[in-house]
């Protein structure tokens, strides 16, 4: 009976995660039309806190340094790399890039303290000129980001609204042929890009992310404090939820990406997504701002957001539900003489798990056109269950916050 009860509650919480999540999917098939307002030049920094990144830099900044546009540089932040990172970045072109470097004990305190000093340095030596804070346009980009050559163009109309804060862009993986991991980790980024952030457009509520996300300057002047970025393992979540409540409009742009390097070992997978699942808990702190400083629509959404941690971990235990419910059902069919299999067995979990695949392959479908509907439907099947890795990676996560343990877990570089 107890099996049984936490089952139907399991499946009553996916029910409803579900029907939020349809809601979005509905929301993200609406398009806007920007008109461009003429207006001055803005002038794009792009920030690259670096430890340790040799393997990938240098193809990171060429493709910074060959974007079509005339008002950029490139600032790379070297965290006390001991490797050649800052060697690197000196050999790149020196009028678009700029280095930084920072030392111990100061430096490597987190990606967030980072780009903090960086943003300091380019005020302190003078690098931004008499520009006004609300022309400058600072980007973040991971050292093995690699920006569409468009990127500019499509991400500057967002700015011609004074009201627009942040714009963050689509993530992709560059590396997503290379193996069926790399393959899903696209598929969960174009998913959540063209589903849920598409439709956080509509509310109000979009997110940034670590990578591709583009700030007005003045907009993180608002935000005070020794810094726009805090120290905590999701600094970008954080960021995003303190420049709505300052009353900043966060934009997503479908048009443009910026493309990773997909991880392709499982433990490392997983020991990266427990820093972004602990860094999700820590931000349980940004719910009375929220609760204070943010409109309704928005406010839901993003304390949904903020609760899936919750929702993971009480999904996680969904298989052992199910195990006991179906346990309980064979004892008791065998006790009773009746039949012990049911084609419901197969069915209703499938059609409650599986679902989903259908929506995600038809989304995928159409930024992987060579891809073809039929087997990305196929792979978003392997997507469902792909999403476990979350179980292991939340439980860790939990582990490491209760023990205290806040060190920032660096993913490496292949």
């Amino acid at each position: 009976m107890t099996g049984q009860l936490g089952l139907w509650a399991a499946t009553a919480l996916i029910v409803l995660a579900g029907t939020y999540n349809t809601t979005l999917f509905l929301l993200s098939r609406r398009h806007i039309r920007r008109v461009r307002r003429p207006g001055r030049q803005r002038f794009y920094v792009f920030l690259l806190a670096c430890l340790n990144e040799e393997k990938v830099l240098a193809e990171s900044l060429a493709r910074i340094t060959s974007l079509p546009a005339d008002s950029f540089v490139a600032l790379v932040i070297d965290d006390a790399s001991d490797d050649r990172t800052a060697e690197v970045a000196r050999a790149a072109d020196s009028s678009r890039v700029w280095l930084y470097q920072r030392r111990l004990p100061d430096a490597r305190r987190g990606k967030g303290a980072a780009l903090n000093a960086g943003v300091r340095h380019l005020r302190a030596a003078g690098l931004l000129g008499h520009r006004a804070p609300e022309d400058v346009v600072i980007c973040v980009v991971d050292a093995d980001g690699r920006l569409d050559p468009h990127t500019i163009q499509a991400v500057d109309p967002c700015f011609d609204d004074p009201a627009t804060g942040a714009v963050q862009i689509g993530v992709r993986m560059y590396n997503r042929h290379l193996s069926l991991l790399a393959r899903l980790q696209d598929m969960e980024f174009v998913v959540y890009g063209d589903v849920f952030q598409s439709a956080r457009r509509f509310l109000g509520s979009v997110g940034m992310g670590g990578n591709g996300q583009f700030m007005r300057l003045s907009a993180l002047d608002t935000l005070g404090g020794d810094g726009p970025w805090s120290d905590s393992l999701t600094e970008d979540l954080d960021l995003g939820v303190r420049l709505i409540a300052r009353g900043w409009r966060n934009q997503y742009c479908t048009t443009a990406a910026v493309s990773q390097q997909a991880v392709l070992d499982v433990r490392r997978l997983v020991r990266q997504r427990s820093r972004w699942f602990q860094g999700h808990l820590q931000s349980a702190n940004l719910v009375p701002l929220i609760l204070r400083e943010v409109a309704t629509r928005p406010a839901l959404d993003l304390l949904y957001h903020l609760s899936s941690p919750v929702l993971i971990l009480l999904t996680s235990l969904l298989p052992l539900s199910f195990l006991v419910a179906v346990a309980g059902t064979v004892l008791a069919s065998f006790q009773q003489g009746r039949p012990l299999v049911s084609p419901m067995w197969l069915l209703g979990p499938y059609l409650l798990s599986f679902t989903t695949a259908y929506v995600y392959g038809f989304v995928y479908a159409r930024r992987e056109r060579t891809l073809g509907l039929l087997r990305s439907v196929l792979v978003a099947h392997a997507f469902i269950l792909y999403g476990y890795i979350w179980f292991a990676a939340g439980w860790w996560g939990l582990w490491r916050m209760a023990t205290g343990k806040r060190t920032w877990l660096k993913t490496a570089r292949t």
